[in-house]
């Protein structure tokens, strides 16, 4: 089994991944960054740092929106293992299952070799089991297997290299529309705020109350629900059309919001640190 129930005293922690981790729809700072989930476990852990008399962590977020899992493994693995973290996150393959030429041997021997190798160095792992797209949108079912057989090579994948697990398959506490910005794929705020739950109980670190779902909101009427499929259809699904037609990636030209270690007390994300090194 993975440690999910062994959490460790981690000091440096780098989170992988695409836009779920950059933290896309999560409001922006005052230097226009998202804030996400992982800023929130990353703040978790310096409030447990504090409790053990240290001054807080060093965190450090590579991932960048649009990235494919095999762009997350080549482009940001590399440059995390040179900050010689001990606890890395890696949550990707999402917008591997929506590409209509998808591979899972590929995106599978890709996520084993990023885990054995952040293993290999010394550092603990988080791998991210996705939730059921189909409990939300019915035009997400051609990709449910996709998901689920994905789901099970991280799985297995995270009892090979005794790597914590975070898992969202099957949760209903993610079928509340409140959670999902209006693009249908991003995280709403609140929905990063219980990602970050989901992700600290699979460090051992959270209890699983984030599994009961909350009271549903109303239910829109059938001619707000066509006007708002019409508004999805418009200001998301076509531009994601185009960029799949012409090669092009959301994340083109996009820098990662924290490259390099900063400082995390418990009141948030300070500035760039050398905590990473004492």
């Amino acid at each position: 089994m993975p440690l999910a129930s062994q959490p460790r005293p981690w000091r440096r922690f780098a989170a992988l991944g695409d836009s779920f981790t950059e933290g896309l729809m999560d409001g922006l700072d005052a230097q226009q960054r998202h804030r996400g989930w992982a800023d929130d476990v990353a703040v978790a852990l310096a409030r447990c740092a504090v409790d053990r008399g240290e001054p807080g962590i060093a965190y450090a977020n590579l991932a960048v929106r649009g990235r494919l899992l095999t762009q997350v493994v080549d482009e940001q693995l590399p440059a995390v293992l040179a900050l010689q973290p001990d606890l890395v996150s890696i949550a990707a393959g999402v917008n591997d299952t929506l590409r209509p030429h998808y591979d899972l041997d590929t995106v599978a021997t890709s996520l084993e070799r990023a885990a054995r190798t952040v293993r290999s160095a010394g550092a603990d792992v988080l791998l991210f089991a996705w939730g059921d797209p189909a409990r939300r949108s019915a035009a997400m079912r051609p990709v449910r297997d996709r998901v689920r057989r994905f789901n099970s090579a991280v799985e297995a994948i995270a009892d090979r290299y005794d790597c914590y697990l975070a898992s969202f398959w099957l949760v209903a506490a993610f079928d509340d529309e409140r959670l999902w910005d209006e693009d249908r794929l991003h995280l709403a705020p609140g929905g990063h705020r219980l990602a970050a739950r989901t992700a600290l109980a699979g460090l051992g670190l959270d209890d699983r109350d984030w599994r009961t779902p909350s009271v549903p909101g109303p239910r829109a009427g059938r001619m707000t629900q066509v006007r708002v499929h019409a508004h999805w259809a418009r200001a998301h699904l076509a531009p994601w059309v185009v960029r799949r037609l012409r090669g092009e990636s959301s994340g083109d030209r996009i820098p990662p919001k924290y490259p390099s270690w900063v400082s995390v007390t418990p009141a948030g994300i300070d500035a760039p640190t050398d905590l990473a090194g004492a």
